[in-house]
């Protein structure tokens, strides 16, 4: 008798196309997931509040309240789990508001399932890493005053970029996108006042050694 492979972990889809919904189970099934679907926010909700899954893929534009409204209510800045958002290209706007607001990335529709596959592993996987390591970072302790509070994933940015990692190596790193690192990277720019790269590197060590005084 074949052995059964062990399931990866749990993946949640929520869209209200059955066509993505079929898409995304048959291929993140066959590469190990539980898959379980959603058609809207509120199915999703009920489920993820007592489960946390392996990563969470929620479309933006759902029936009920929107997917940014649910990621909002699972303050996906402190979920348990990776979130991605999966958008229209039209959608770009709203994808980098809800990044803002605590998704870890976002999908593109049309996707190719081999890519998804590939995004959501290095995801889980760079998760899995961060929760492991839990050290209280450098940059974590900062504080900037008069500025204007910087998120933990974008202390999770800077603290890649002032050890010297490139947009791509940053996003390995924190399974995120090149193109979200370089979104992250702008707004830390811009709530810390930093002009450019070398002025940003300025403020942060100016601050650590202020912190040691």
């Amino acid at each position: 008798m074949a052995e059964k492979v062990p399931s990866r972990g749990e993946i949640f889809v929520v869209d209200d196309d059955p066509a993505v919904r079929d898409t995304l189970s048959m291929v993140l099934s066959a590469a190990g997931y539980q898959v379980i679907c959603f058609a809207d926010g509120a199915a999703l909700l009920a489920i993820a509040r007592t489960r946390t899954p392996a990563c969470i893929l929620l479309d933006v534009h759902i029936p009920g309240k929107s997917g940014l409204d649910i990621l909002k209510e699972l303050h996906g800045e402190d979920y348990p789990a990776p979130i991605f958002m999966i958008s229209g290209q039209g959608d770009i706007a709203m994808a980098v508001s809800a990044i803002k607001n605590g998704a870890l990335d976002f999908i593109e529709k049309p996707f190719r399932g081999s890519e998804i596959v590939a995004r959501l592993d290095e995801a889980i996987e760079a998760y899995a890493r961060r929760q492991a390591q839990n050290t209280s970072s450098r940059i974590a302790a900062l504080h900037f005053p008069g500025r204007e509070p910087l998120t933990r994933r974008e202390r999770e940015v800077l603290e890649q970029f002032t050890a010297g990692a490139s947009n791509k190596e940053a996003g390995r790193h924190l399974g995120i996108s090149p193109r979200t690192i370089e979104d992250h990277r702008a707004n830390i720019m811009k709530k810390l006042g930093a002009r450019n790269a070398a002025d940003l590197v300025r403020i942060v060590m100016t601050t650590q050694r202020q912190g040691q005084i």
